[in-house]
């Protein structure tokens, strides 16, 4: 096929970029041009600032994809400047779980929601809840889904999604301590399910969608099937690297800052991910995603990585 990524430099985008070039699609990258790795997957590269896709739609039809992925459409702004100069094409977009209600009373450390949810999974009244914690304040998924839909798009709503190249790190909070060589690690409860996918598998969904007539309009969940707690996905994180160390639980109060997923969390963001699986046929392999994750993370640490563990030893010293 001939596709059109909107986004593809980064994290999931480039994952997607690879694995279509891989199969032996033709792809054409819309991008800032702001990061554009040595190694990213051979592909047609068009630069434009998003606000300013109506420059650049003449070179994008030209390509005639027959398929777009806009892995960028972070709110309502950025979903006009973008959908009005798409071809009619297969089109999947991508979303988020934090439409989610369940992820707004997380936010206001409250239980309210039945687990597991699937798509008619209750959305948020609110909006904007990055507002005031130092996020990117002007994403709003919720405000991207329905024009999409309207278009005939497929929209996956996205768990916590890990893997090589993740600029928010989700495992760092164990790697960093493996990489000290750390023993004992201070954890609060760790009971909280939050449900997961690696990169490559939300790459495969991807993928499965374009070909697939019976998604257009449709809502997906995308995330593993089975889901262990942080403190079981703490255990499978050391296990993939290799290390031994012993979880220490200790009071909440005391939990050092970047170990805050494993304090207790009263709502649950477990969902259910069926719908994806029956329509697409597609089955996520977490165990080998999680130790080609863990690997590059290790080989890769981050270059503001903190060595500094004196909220550990505090915690450990006070249990």
């Amino acid at each position: 096929m001939r596709v059109t990524v909107i986004g593809g430099t980064r994290f999931i985008g480039r994952r997607i970029v690879t694995d279509l070039v891989a199969r032996g699609d033709e792809v054409q990258v819309v991008h800032r041009g702001q990061t554009e790795p040595p190694d990213l997957a051979p592909a047609r590269h068009v630069h434009t600032e998003r606000a300013d896709f109506a420059s650049v739609a003449t070179e994008v039809s030209a390509f005639a994809p027959q398929a777009v992925i806009d892995t960028g459409a972070m709110n309502g702004s950025d979903a006009d400047a973008v959908l009005p100069y798409l071809p009619r094409v297969a089109l999947v977009v991508l979303s988020s779980m934090d439409v989610y209600r369940a992820f707004h009373l997380v936010r206001l450390d409250q239980e309210g929601e039945a687990v597991p949810f699937d798509e008619g999974g209750r959305l948020r009244d609110a909006r904007h809840i990055n507002r005031g914690l130092g996020l990117r304040e002007e994403d709003e998924k919720l405000e991207v889904e329905p024009s999409y839909l309207e278009r005939g798009a497929t929209v996956l709503r996205l768990p916590m999604v890990y893997g090589e190249h993740d600029g928010q790190r989700r495992e760092e909070f164990i790697l960093r301590r493996v990489r000290a060589g750390r023993q004992r690690i201070p954890i609060g409860a760790g009971t909280w399910l939050w449900t997961r996918a690696y990169v490559g598998d939300v790459s495969t969904a991807v993928l499965a969608c374009l070909a697939n007539p019976a998604v257009a309009g449709e809502v997906l969940n995308i995330g593993e099937p089975a889901v262990r707690s942080m403190r079981g996905w703490a255990h499978e994180i050391l296990a993939a690297a290799g290390h031994e160390a012993q979880l220490v639980t200790v009071p909440e109060s005391l939990v050092p800052a970047d170990l805050w997923p494993t304090k207790r969390v009263d709502q649950h963001l477990l969902v259910d991910c069926g719908k994806a699986r029956r329509l697409l046929g597609w089955h996520p392999d977490p165990s080998a995603g999680l130790a080609r994750s863990v690997s590059w993370h290790l080989a890769h640490p981050p270059a503001d990585a903190s060595d500094d563990f004196t909220a550990d030893d505090a915690a450990l010293a006070a249990s």
